[in-house]
């Protein structure tokens, strides 16, 4: 590794409890690479981590000019005071840099690639037609422009669906669904727009059971000719909120298949830089359907490391800094556990039916999200920052919950009278 390179772990809204962050610190750190990164404030568990080399204050909600973001981002450029490798932690992120890579390009580096497809990329609607304009199966969809338009489709669709935030900006603007939303049927479909306004902000998915479905993710990491450096395949156990929120647990599973289908989709579209793709297997078809492809580093990337040591975020360090990316095999049967979420989740998929075949019954070895014993702070932290949080978050889902309850019972309501 280049030591005289930094990097700067560049996050966008405020989400403090971001274990991804922590994890790119602690990869570069561990190899002797100063990391800098953005924090809400100085007490979130990735400003107190030990290998750490500066903060930067920055509270952010998402909605900022991004004029303004980018003079933000070459201020801490400039204090900083050389080049630095950006690692976004999410889509706004990783949007502002591709699209404001010129002005970025005197004081960071970073993978460069054509200016608007990682919003497409992150765009619900945008991935689905580049899945159909090159043939990656994906789950069919709708894209509603008015109310009349959720009628019409409420009337003809076969359900259940899926309901999604259409643009991965409006999740902190103004967003329709507070996350993926199963709905069971017309009336309840009909009763929830009623809030999401005269221009729906929504993408309606085809619903895959989860009896007959399986979870996969890939991360890797794309040179600037889009060949794949370091790729990666694993199967997700278990998510929070379940089956359609952030990673719990989940184990390195070799996927050839899974990989060449990534490799050449990427290929395809010319992208280049760090990826997160949740794949999901319909047992149906036998076919796997691209669900999200997130154009950045995801939160579990440290599940991946190959016999070289390479992850994603070591694999950009070393690219962009002129080295080789050395090779090897994947770490087949390595686990990775999110401990704040992964207790919830795993009392909530004992009932839900869905099952992992291609799990290993036991696993070679674990990573775990927050605790590390070279590494103890962020995981304090951590426990002290997720209570109040966390137990907003329960309420809030179970208010959602409620409402496509009551929606559904009002629905079944006015069938029933004459």
């Amino acid at each position: 590794m280049d030591r005289t390179v930094p990097g700067l772990v560049v996050k966008i809204g405020d989400y403090p409890l971001h274990h991804g962050g922590v994890g790119a610190i602690r990869s570069l750190g561990r190899l002797g690479v100063p990391v800098y990164a953005i924090t809400e404030d100085r007490f979130t568990p990735a400003a107190v981590s030990r290998y750490l080399h500066g903060r930067c204050v920055w509270p952010t909600t998402g909605r900022e000019d991004p004029e303004r973001l980018v003079e933000v981002l070459l201020r801490i450029g400039k204090r900083i005071g050389r080049p630095a490798v950006l690692i976004p932690t999410d889509e706004e992120a990783a949007v502002l840099i591709a699209e404001y890579a010129d002005a970025l390009g005197d004081r960071f580096l970073f993978p460069r690639t054509e200016a608007g497809l990682p919003r497409r990329l992150a765009s619900k609607q945008g991935l689905h037609e580049l899945c159909v304009e090159h043939g990656v199966p994906s789950p069919a969809a709708a894209f509603p422009q008015s109310q009349a338009d959720i009628e019409r489709f409420a009337a003809q669709a076969r359900f259940p669906v899926v309901a999604k935030n259409r643009e991965a900006f409006q999740r902190r603007r103004s967003p329709a669904v507070a996350g993926t939303t199963r709905i069971s049927g017309p009336d309840q479909l009909v009763c929830l727009a009623r809030d999401w306004g005269q221009r729906p902000g929504v993408i309606l998915q085809e619903y895959l059971p989860r009896e007959e479905a399986e979870d996969w993710i890939v991360h890797a990491y794309f040179d600037a000719e889009s060949t794949a450096l370091a790729l990666f395949t694993g199967v997700k156990v278990r998510s929070w909120p379940p089956h359609a929120g952030m990673t719990a647990c989940a184990y390195v599973v070799d996927n050839p298949e899974l990989a060449e289908l990534t490799a050449q989709f990427v290929k395809r579209i010319g992208f280049s830089g760090i990826v997160d793709l949740d794949w999901r297997y319909d047992r149906r078809d036998g076919e796997y359907k691209l669900l999200d492809f997130n154009p950045r580093m995801g939160a579990q990337f440290r599940l991946f490391e190959n016999e070289s040591g390479i992850d994603v975020v070591r694999a950009q360090h070393l690219d962009l800094t002129g080295r080789r990316v050395p090779e090897g095999e994947q770490r087949a049967g390595q686990r990775f556990v999110v401990e704040n979420i992964d207790l919830p989740a795993l009392l909530a998929y004992r009932r839900s039916g869905y099952t992992t075949p291609h799990a290993p019954r036991r696993a070679t070895g674990t990573e775990l999200a927050w605790l590390a014993a070279d590494d103890l702070k962020p995981f304090f932290t951590m426990l002290a920052r997720f209570v109040g949080p966390g137990a907003r978050h329960l309420v809030q889902l179970r208010r959602a919950s409620r409402r496509a309850r009551e929606a559904a019972h009002s629905g079944a309501f006015r069938q029933a009278r004459p």
